[in-house]
């Protein structure tokens, strides 16, 4: 059973960039399949970017596309999550997921991992 902690989010001006982190522990981090959702006040938590096990492949939200970047570092069990022109729609509690498979990728149940959510504030 993997455990997941997010870190590096925080308050940042309209277009500026923050870079999340999420460590990984307990389990074999390059046999899950890793995503970012994010969580609005009052909305449900929605999907925003995944990655397949060796990042060979990965897939985005619309919303974010050309704008955050993910990417995962199997040696130091780790996936990242690179966040570019943020606006404020872009204001979320940000969580990463794991999952075996790659069933359900863009769903919340589709991972059976979560992480406790680090805070992101895009002030306009």
């Amino acid at each position: 059973q993997v455990q997941l902690v997010e870190s590096g989010g925080g308050l940042v001006q309209a277009g500026g960039s923050l870079r999340l982190s999420c460590a990984a522990s307990g389990g074999s981090f390059s046999n899950y399949v890793m995503a970012w959702f994010r969580q609005a006040p009052g909305q449900e938590r929605v999907f925003v970017a995944a990655i397949n096990w060796s990042a060979s492949w990965s897939y985005y939200a619309d919303s974010v596309k050309g704008r955050f970047t993910i990417s995962r570092d199997n040696a130091k069990n780790t996936l990242y999550l690179q966040m570019n022109s943020l606006n404020p729609e872009d204001t979320a509690v940000y969580y990463c997921a794991a999952d075996k498979t790659i069933q359900g990728v863009t769903t919340t149940n589709g991972y059976d991992y979560w992480g406790q959510g680090t805070q992101v504030t895009v002030s306009s």
